[in-house]
């Protein structure tokens, strides 16, 4: 599903270049469940990025479902996420006068879909993650796991191939973090393929692979027993 070789990305700071990440090489399976983990400027965010299609690299290779995508133009990088990404923030960046049936069928009209199609969809993904007697209200009327449901549901509307999750439990209480990695669990149960970014060691426990990063170079890989 991902194969990364020999990808490194460097930042000019003035007359200082800055290395995010050096030489990275790393395959992902498709169905597989990946967490990964390092430390603030270990390259992870810059890993996230690359792996998203949000950013090219400075060097190096990244296909995505077979596809060549190191090099490609952001608006051939936006067609590519769109396609085959789904999304998960921390912070949820929902539309909060707008019902979450409407949020999650945002990313659907993008792609020109008709509007039954879109509802149908939306409320097919709400109904995947236990949201669909919720689907007229707005997010302020949900709470802090629900909206990260929400959140979930509009990743997963699109069908990507994808899901890639960047600390997405990270606002939330322990008891909801880990209502809300069951959910992972379940998707990944179904078939998706599934990378969490995180700091926290207990999130990266839930995943069945650990890719660590230490200033950027992975220093660890390894599969849970």
């Amino acid at each position: 599903m991902i194969e990364l070789h020999g990808i490194s990305k460097k930042y000019q700071m003035g007359t200082t270049e800055l290395c995010a990440l050096a030489d990275i090489d790393l395959n992902i399976a498709r169905n597989e469940y990946v967490a990964l983990v390092g430390p603030s400027g270990s390259g992870k965010s810059t890993m996230m990025n690359l792996l998203g299609c949000l950013d090219n690299p400075s060097s190096g290779t990244y296909k995505l479902d077979g596809e060549e995508v190191a090099g490609l133009s952001e608006d051939q990088l936006a067609r590519v996420r769109n396609r085959k990404i789904g999304f998960i923030f921390q912070s949820y960046y929902l539309m909060p006068r707008t019902t979450i049936a409407d949020n999650v069928a945002q990313p659907l009209i993008y792609r020109g879909l008709a509007p039954a199609v879109r509802r149908e969809r939306a409320h097919a993904a709400l109904a995947r993650v236990g949201l669909e007697a919720r689907t007229l209200h707005k997010p302020n009327e949900l709470s802090g796991g629900q909206r990260q449901r929400v959140a979930i549901a509009r990743a997963l509307v699109g069908r990507p191939e994808v899901l890639l999750a960047d600390e997405p439990t990270g606002n939330l209480d322990s008891k909801t973090a880990l209502e809300i990695m069951g959910v992972f669990g379940e998707l990944h149960r179904d078939g998706m393929t599934i990378i969490i970014v995180t700091h926290d060691a207990a999130i990266a426990d839930h995943c069945r692979r650990m890719v660590r990063l230490h200033d950027g170079r992975i220093v660890e890989d390894r599969a849970r027993a």
